[in-house]
């Protein structure tokens, strides 16, 4: 428990309302800051911190891993190149998904090797399976792409954060966007987990807020391979619109889709089947819609990014999705570790809402390096990332976010919109 974030079984008898997404995490061995600041060159603090990575090397998220990983690289290299009172030592492991289980071995192996904290994991159906468990260890969990809302009201004693929006917002803006592009009815493909159930609400109950009709909603099992029978349930109602709620699924579903007869400009898909696909689907998705999480990336993030990962020796990451999630969920980590002069989990915690902005008197920074050199001062720093402001409220979710719209062309890559 720390003094910032309370359970969320309190938030809840308390009455508050909240809507968003957040994610971070660390713990581990501690230290003692230095008494003095005020400009001293010497960082406030002498820290090694164990993080550990459980991101999808496999599994129907695996397209996600290299964005995720190569974000977590590339911030652990530079905090420990700024050299500013924290070193963070990683070990990285695979999620898999709820179907593989990879991550049960992945997270014995993480808590054997003494982490301090974990970033990930990114699907909220294994989140869901191993946060308890953390939490009972004193682990610190981030996720950079948990959307589920039930993690706003976890009883987790402080240690969970994420610095992705809820699905309740995700929801919201493709429910408009499908209404707002004149759709009066729907249908609805969606996984049957925590992600998929989600969102599939949070679409069904914007969309029909404005006055369209869900005509077919049909689910599917994470590790299921045959979706014929849930394209003939929606190709039955010949909806004006369909959302696809799905992982790499979408690659078997979209041209079950189109050889029914549903054209690809009627399809809107969500940030867990959003990528440039190209030559790996042999329809066209031309004119097919998408939302995911964060703005719109600078150059120079996503050349240091890719910078990074080839340099480990990977091939270029395709798309940047929840990289920069990634990225900023590590930075926030370190930057509470060096405020709070500690690796203890619930130290940590105790830190986030202000390296954040969340106490509303921080100066701003935008590189770890920055934002340290300002807590060596003695002072209070507010880190804005390249996912946003991000500044987590009592749940540990962002209090702000973006949501950007993309769109697919001829050659089945995608465009941001807005």
């Amino acid at each position: 428990m720390n003094a910032l974030k309370g359970s969320r079984t309190a938030k809840v008898f308390a009455g508050i309302a909240l809507i968003s997404a957040s994610a971070i995490v660390i713990a581990g061995c501690s230290s003692t800051p230095s008494s003095e600041s005020g400009g001293s060159d010497k960082p406030a603090a002498d820290l090694t911190l164990k993080l550990g990575s459980l991101l999808p090397q496999t599994g129907s998220l695996a397209f996600l891993g290299p964005p995720m990983e190569s974000g977590v690289g590339l911030a652990v290299q530079e905090v420990n190149d700024a050299a500013a009172g924290v070193t963070i030592d990683l070990t990285a492991e695979d999620e898999g998904d709820t179907d593989t289980k990879a991550y049960e071995t992945s997270i014995t192996k993480l808590q054997g090797a003494g982490v301090s904290a974990i970033v990930g994991a990114a699907a909220s159906g294994v989140s869901k399976l191993i946060l308890d468990g953390n939490v009972s260890a004193g682990i610190l969990q981030i996720s950079a792409s948990n959307t589920s809302p039930d993690f706003t009201t976890w009883d987790d004693d402080g240690l969970y954060f994420r610095t992705a929006p809820s699905d309740l917002l995700q929801g919201e803006v493709l429910g408009n966007l499908i209404a707002e592009d004149g759709a009066k009815t729907l249908g609805i493909i969606y996984q049957n987990d925590a992600y998929g159930t989600g969102l599939n609400d949070a679409i069904t109950k914007t969309f029909e807020s404005t006055g369209g009709e869900v005509v077919e909603s049909v689910s599917f099992n994470v590790g299921d391979a045959q979706f014929d029978a849930q394209v003939e349930s929606i190709k039955a109602q010949n909806p004006d619109a369909v959302a696809i709620v799905s992982f790499d699924q979408f690659k078997t579903i979209a041209p079950l889709l189109v050889n029914a007869g549903i054209s690809a400009d009627k399809f809107y898909m969500v940030d867990g089947n959003l990528s440039d696909y190209g030559t790996e689907i042999p329809v066209s998705l031309e004119g097919a819609q998408g939302t995911k999480a964060g703005p719109a990336l600078a150059d120079d993030f996503t050349s240091r990014l890719q910078d990074y990962w080839t340099g480990e020796g990977n091939p270029e990451v395709k798309d940047f999705t929840y990289a920069a999630e990634a990225y900023d969920a590590v930075i926030l980590v370190a930057l509470a570790s060096l405020a709070a002069g500690s690796t203890e989990g619930a130290d940590i915690a105790a830190k986030m809402q202000e390296v954040s902005g969340g106490s509303g008197d921080g100066k701003k920074c935008t590189s770890f390096a920055d934002c340290a050199k300002i807590i060596n001062d003695g002072g209070t720093a507010d880190y804005d990332g390249y996912s946003g402001d991000i500044t987590f409220d009592e749940a540990g979710d962002p209090q702000g976010a973006s949501i950007g719209i993309y769109k697919y062309g001829a050659d089945n890559m995608i465009t941001r919109t807005n």
